[in-house]
């Protein structure tokens, strides 16, 4: 399987890519061995593989979700860098 010269441009232009002309026959020679490499991997005989559903076997314990005050506002504040009365200070953000 290769890829010719013409697909590689849509497939930039596709992404918002842009390659000068050294680098887009450098993209286009990885291009071709990475789908040459998919394409030795679809050739393998996978008939005896189970399909994989779960990466593994563990099973998460889940607790149950409770809410709670771990941490009290004054606690909270208590180790912020900078405070006003009640509430965090940080910088502005947006304008």
């Amino acid at each position: 399987m290769s890829t010719d010269l013409n697909t590689l441009r849509q497939l930039a232009h596709l992404s918002r890519l842009e390659f000068n002309e050294g680098n887009e026959q450098k993209m286009l020679a990885d291009l071709n061995e990475i789908l040459n490499w998919v394409d030795q991997l679809n050739n393998l005989d996978t008939s005896h593989v189970e399909p994989l559903v779960h990466l593994s076997y563990e099973l998460n314990v889940m607790r149950p979700d409770e809410p709670r005050n771990t941490v009290s506002h004054a606690e909270g504040l208590k180790n912020a860098p900078r405070k006003d009365s009640d509430y965090f200070r940080v910088p502005k953000v947006l304008e």
